[in-house]
């Protein structure tokens, strides 16, 4: 969008709804603004009336909606080869949502606009704790999408790359979710077709909710050619299972708790559209505790009943697996009351120090996107309160400030106390500061990386001090 004049931006911020006029009016009397649009754009970004996202789009040339029905897009939270992901608030209101928007690609195809008006209008039905919730479905222009419940955390594949294996507890609770989502959307009449890792999310409460329902409804019109879930219609030709068999669900459930389980997928991993079609990658899947022999034996017999390739030997329903669920939870002295059988493991907590409104909101977002829960904090004073009485699972250090002399005594102070508290710490450096580890007094949970970096490997560094922190618990 191009804006020639500051009050070319003003009206057209106002225009669409991504601001309003007590805001502006009280941006522009606490800070001097130039005659330069981008000024008072970037002066919104300070006081956190417009988020960066928004900024970048209003600067750019793309014409991409910022406001869709009555949300505004805050942030891209996720992106598929169908749709993206958005975070967004309600106006009025400010009630955080999240938005699934139909890519443009498909604008021109009618049957990828039915299909994803279907999955919408048939999941508004689903009201269950281990369901994310839709509550409406729209289109802004040519644009499609519908609002739907925003989970404050990642998906299962991204939480199990930063956890690594599950114990046998925490699994068979996270299986308990899932099996209780998918009992629930077949009592109304609905099955999956798209069970994976990245279709369950896992809330900042531990809680796993199924999202995603690729074929709610499939109606057997199309072809098995022109679904999502190719694995879905391999495994139901080859088996003589009827078309939309709920045993189905049930065996990729299984996939997922056998990778959870080992760290290893029971089957290649491949984009491939013709690899997935071969029946022999799943049919040829090897018993759980050859890939693992120390998976607890209870575990292991349950995971190698999903992933019968014969469907009469599998579960034949999610109810009859939720009962072995509870009895293997109960073996191990795991059991918990019936309202909280929803507990699966926590969002690890990475707390960060940083006063750069852009830095903030980009760290904050890939971070809780990747499965993390975070505390972003301005001021050190806070950040030493937090470290004492309530720890983070991992201190993140970022910038230029980490080797400066007049800040070493509260630096040191901090990490005292986390090693006091068995805290890791991750310290990203700038380049001139290369000696920073022997400068901070670091524990053995720690790790330095040198800028320039990127966010992937201040995610991995993370990761790798948390698999330390739990291996030395």
């Amino acid at each position: 969008m191009q804006f020639d004049t500051t009050d070319d931006l003003t009206r057209e911020l106002l225009k669409l709804r991504l601001v309003t006029a007590a805001e502006l009016a009280q941006c522009q009397a606490g800070q001097p603004i130039t005659s330069e649009p981008k000024s008072l754009l970037k002066a919104l970004e300070r006081q956190h009336v417009l988020t960066s996202y928004q900024v970048s789009k209003l600067c750019s040339d793309e014409d991409e909606p910022l406001v869709m029905g009555d949300c505004k897009l805050m942030y891209q939270n996720a992106s598929g080869s169908f749709a993206r992901v958005f975070r967004g608030s309600r106006i009025p209101g400010g009630e955080i949502v999240g938005l699934k928007v139909l890519r443009t690609r498909y604008l021109d195809d009618p049957q990828s606009i039915a299909h994803f008006h279907r999955e919408a209008e048939l999941c508004m039905k689903l009201k269950h704790k281990n369901i994310v919730p839709i509550y409406s479905v729209g289109v802004e222009g040519d644009n499609h999408f519908f609002t739907m419940e925003f989970v404050e955390g990642g998906n299962l594949r991204d939480f199990a790359n930063i956890r690594g294996k599950f114990q046998a507890a925490e699994l068979l609770r996270c299986a308990a979710d899932m099996a209780e989502g998918l009992e629930y959307a077949l009592s109304k009449g609905m099955t999956h077709r798209d069970f994976k890792l990245s279709n369950v999310l896992i809330s900042s409460k531990g809680v796993a909710k199924l999202v995603d329902f690729g074929l709610a409804g499939d109606d057997g019109s199309s072809s098995d050619d022109d679904v999502q879930a190719v694995e879905y219609a391999t495994l139901e030709k080859h088996t003589g299972a009827p078309r939309n068999d709920p045993r189905s669900d049930l065996f990729f459930l299984g996939a997922v708790l056998y990778e959870l389980a080992t760290g290893t997928s029971p089957y290649p991993p491949t984009r491939s559209r013709e690899d997935r079609k071969m029946f022999s990658r799943y049919s040829g899947i090897r018993p759980i505790r050859r890939a693992d022999p120390n998976i607890n034996q209870r575990v292991a017999d349950i995971v190698d009943r999903l992933l019968k390739i014969i469907p009469q030997e599998r579960y034949q329903s999610a109810t009859e697996l939720i009962v072995d669920l509870r009895v293997a939870l109960k073996e191990l002295g795991a059991s918990v009351p019936e309202a909280e059988t929803s507990q699966t493991p926590r969002l690890s907590t990475v707390l960060c120090v940083e006063y750069r409104v852009k830095q903030q909101d980009m760290l904050r977002d890939y971070l809780s996107k990747h499965g993390f829960r975070v505390l972003m904090l301005t001021a050190w004073d806070r950040a030493l309160t937090r470290i004492k009485n309530n720890p983070p699972d991992c201190l993140l250090l970022m910038g230029e400030a980490v080797g400066d002399g007049d800040n070493k005594d509260i630096y040191d102070e901090a990490l005292r106390w986390c090693n006091l508290k068995g805290t890791g710490v991750v310290v990203v450096a700038a380049a001139s500061e290369k000696d920073v580890e022997e400068q901070l007094n670091l524990n053995a949970l720690s790790r330095v990386i040198v800028q320039p970096t990127t966010l992937r490997d201040v995610r991995t560094s993370i990761a790798e001090v948390l698999k330390s922190k739990m291996n030395r618990e």
